[in-house]
């Protein structure tokens, strides 16, 4: 199962699904208008079912202001399917919102994507920060919001995986270095390289290994998928 909690909808699109054409979305869950079997996207792709999202989403948090418990929407409407699947993946918007929580407090572990860009680094240490406020602590703020144990006790972060690595330039080797020598997590062996095919693959709304099965991308994409699993 993919779970698109990005407003911005590139996992939706990516994957083949009309955003304009769906009827109801991840929005609607997390609003309570629709229930998880209403937005299932059954076999979008083959052995893949998606939950969709659109631009609404972004509204989501505002109009969740009050709600108790809202940092458990998702992780609640899951729980009934989550024994039918072998693997849910959730992708999150980049920024850390209320949406991003959800997704935490949902999720067993986080893989985190770092572009081989200076700016992609400045943004690691506060997620990394986040997930740390969503495992283990119980600091005031939420206390004073209520919340009397902890979000999600079992999170943890899955490892960090370089994308877009450009073999020609220093500032790519740069990142992937200064990440290895100051960050305590697990980095995985697996770079996935700046490819042509895998900027392709979006706009005919399938999978880089469906697109370009043979591409350096898809080849990349497989060693990483086989470098997940074999953790576990």
């Amino acid at each position: 199962l993919a779970i698109d909690m990005d407003p911005q909808g590139n996992m939706t699109s990516g994957l083949g699904i009309d955003k304009d054409e769906v009827e109801k979305n991840i929005y609607d869950l997390m609003i309570g208008q629709a229930g998880v079997d209403e937005v299932l996207q059954k076999k979008a792709i083959e052995n893949l079912d998606v939950i969709p999202t659109s631009i609404d989403l972004s509204a989501a948090e505002i109009e969740l202001i009050g709600v108790d418990d809202k940092k458990f929407i998702i992780r609640n409407a899951v729980q009934p399917i989550k024994d039918d699947y072998d693997y849910i993946i959730i992708d999150c918007p980049p920024s850390l919102s209320m949406l991003t929580i959800n997704a935490m407090t949902t999720a067993d572990s986080v893989l985190v994507p770092i572009q081989c860009e200076y700016y992609a680094l400045e943004g690691l240490s506060q997620l990394i920060h986040t997930i740390e406020l969503v495992r283990d602590r119980l600091n005031k703020r939420l206390k004073i919001e209520g919340v009397k144990e902890r979000l999600n006790p079992v999170l943890e972060i899955e490892g960090v995986v370089f994308t877009m690595y450009d073999a020609r330039t220093n500032l790519s080797l740069q990142v992937v270095e200064n990440v290895k020598e100051n960050l305590q997590q697990n980095i995985y062996k697996t770079i996935i390289p700046r490819n042509i095919r895998l900027a392709e693959a979006p706009s005919y709304g399938m999978p880089i290994n469906l697109y370009d099965p043979k591409s350096t991308g898809a080849s990349a994409y497989q060693r990483l998928a086989d470098e997940v699993m074999n953790r576990e």
